[in-house]
């Protein structure tokens, strides 16, 4: 069967995102886009600098309305202070609603990078 054939009977090919980032693995974890692993790669350094105790991938936070909202990361750092921030490349008009929700119904500050 021929690729022209394949591509008539529904073969699309690899998936492409719809904003064009790049699904990659690193350290045995997997990430919607490079700018999420490059983010993920700088808290690895800052955790063996010292400044990072820990930090938590894909957090979730629950909003009325059986409505789920996952954060990037968690990031717990040496001075005591608790911060949450989205990687975001295009901000989309549901992911700036669903970041104000999370904000209105929970003590915290989701900071983008």
């Amino acid at each position: 069967m021929t690729s022209q054939r394949l591509k008539f009977r529904g073969f699309k090919g690899p998936r492409v995102s719809k904003y064009g980032s790049r699904r990659c693995e690193y350290d045995g974890q997997k990430f919607d886009s490079m700018k999420e692993c490059d983010y993920y790669k700088r808290l690895k350094l800052l955790q063996r600098a010292g400044d990072v105790l820990m930090f938590l991938r894909q957090v979730p936070f629950h909003i009325p309305g059986d409505v789920k909202y996952l954060v990037d990361f968690q990031i717990f750092w040496a001075s005591g202070e608790v911060g949450f921030v989205d990687v975001k490349g295009f901000k989309t008009a549901e992911y700036k609603l669903k970041k104000k929700l999370v904000e209105h119904h929970y003590p915290i500050v989701i900071e983008e990078a």
